[in-house]
């Protein structure tokens, strides 16, 4: 499966399988997070582009800071489907057997979204194992109705509330979640 993802997506545009980016984890703790790549070669760079649609968007300054964008025009033709169908996270096991993630725990965040959660208040989300899946994706992921808050206050709720019983009903039903309704 590996193979044939990393065949199809040299052969649908240029630039490495592999996107890996510095994430934020349990404690704060900074790791390389690897998925395959579905953007375009230069997606991080372009970010200020696409700002504007971002459905994260706050008018508050010190508000936590998010990137999430609808039919993002960064996302390859082959990595709209790697998204819709998680197979994209496929590589995260790899974080797994390293040690960096959990399979269940909250989601590590790219290093800007991660500074703006070090109130006490938002930084309870970090007390919590990184994790492939969690609450919020089980939950809410790829629903546009989604808040700032309420992203957050699940990865908070998780944080305070896990547990065995917890952590294997968000593992049952996380193959339900990962076909995403939306293009995000």
């Amino acid at each position: 499966m590996f193979l044939l993802i990393a065949i199809a997506i040299k052969l649908d545009s240029p630039g490495p399988v592999f996107y890996v980016s510095l994430r934020a984890g349990k404690r704060f703790r900074v790791f390389k997070f690897y998925k395959f790549r579905t953007m375009v070669r230069d997606a991080d760079q372009r970010l200020p582009e696409i700002e504007e649609l971002n459905q994260y968007k706050s008018e508050h300054p010190h508000s936590p800071k998010f990137i999430k964008v609808q039919n993002d025009p960064r996302v390859t033709r082959l990595g709209r489907l790697l998204r819709k169908t998680s197979l994209d996270e496929l590589p995260q096991l790899w974080n797994v057997i390293k040690g960096d993630l959990s399979l269940v725990g909250n989601r590590p965040l790219p290093l800007y979204e991660a500074v703006t959660l070090t109130t006490d208040h938002y930084s309870t989300r970090f007390i919590a194992p990184a994790g492939i899946t969690g609450l919020w994706q089980i939950t809410k992921r790829g629903k546009i109705s989604m808040s700032v808050e309420e992203r957050v206050n699940l990865d908070i709720t998780y944080a305070l509330e896990r547990n065995f019983i917890l952590d294997m009903r968000i593992l049952v039903r996380t193959p339900l979640a990962m076909v995403q309704q939306e293009n995000l």
